[in-house]
């Protein structure tokens, strides 16, 4: 069944005809989908729905998003991200410049950010939760387990075992705030020059007003992170308090105080 699907001549020409011609003949694309964009499902046989193929150094993701998030585009980003920030865990990866990705059976992993208000040593102090769509495997290579938590460690996040006080400030490390809203987390460069983005969002998020004054009070935005199936899409800032605190009580939470960029 023919899917209603987007495929911009930017995303064609970088997957060839052919694989294009098959994504709008339903015989590669998904039926639903996380989009890309919003994390919430999707069904491109039911809405239109917008291809998305974001283009590494060597590699190349096809992700989907809905047609109202985002438009069908090529989104150009490091290595480091892609193997990283959108780790292909399976989706349709392949090589950039050696045609069109391939199918392989499980959706591409992507970084689920959530903003919220979180109280510590009695004052409310801004957050963001950090959940990945799957397990995040080291670059390089192809084991089964979970190393987003270690590869964090390594880059100077601490492990939190409660909420008890306020992380450690990461230097180097900033949240992106302009216009009052969310656009990235920054990290440093390997090569020591402008910091880069670990995290960066595909339309800016909005992000409230008590939430945006606590960032400008504090002038660092407190980051949190956690394994797959952790911590959950959370509708209320008490309930991601409560998962927050079972996740540092079960050792699958990390944190550090981030620097605030922008305002």
């Amino acid at each position: 069944m023919p899917r209603m699907l987007d495929v911009s001549d930017a995303v064609r020409a970088e997957i060839g005809d052919e694989e294009a011609d098959r994504l709008l003949a339903g015989e590669n694309a998904p039926g639903s989908y996380d989009c890309t964009s919003c994390r919430t499902p999707g069904d491109s046989e039911q809405e239109r729905t917008s291809t998305v193929l974001f283009v590494g150094d060597e590699t190349a993701v096809l992700a989907f998003a809905h047609a109202s998030c985002l438009p069908s585009q090529v989104v150009q980003v490091t290595e480091e991200q892609l193997q990283g920030a959108v780790r292909s865990i399976g989706g349709m990866a392949g090589e950039a410049a050696g045609g069109a990705p391939q199918q392989a059976a499980a959706e591409p992993a992507v970084l689920g950010v959530t903003s919220g208000l979180v109280l510590v040593e009695g004052e409310l102090h801004p957050a963001l939760v950090v959940e990945p769509t799957s397990p995040i495997v080291r670059p390089g290579t192809t084991g089964t387990g979970d190393d987003f938590l270690p590869l964090l460690i390594e880059q100077g996040f601490m492990p939190v075992t409660e909420l008890a006080s306020v992380p450690p400030v990461l230097h180097g490390w900033s949240v992106l705030l302009a216009a009052g809203q969310l656009h990235a987390v920054l990290q440093p460069s390997a090569g020591g020059g402008q910091p880069v983005a670990w995290w960066q969002a595909h339309q800016p998020l909005q992000v409230t007003d008590s939430w945006r004054a606590a960032a400008n009070k504090h002038q660092q935005v407190l980051m949190f992170a956690a394994p797959v199936g952790s911590i959950g899409r959370q509708p209320r800032e008490d309930l991601l308090r409560d998962s927050l605190d079972k996740a540092a009580a079960n050792g699958k939470l990390v944190a550090a105080a981030l620097p605030l960029a922008g305002t």
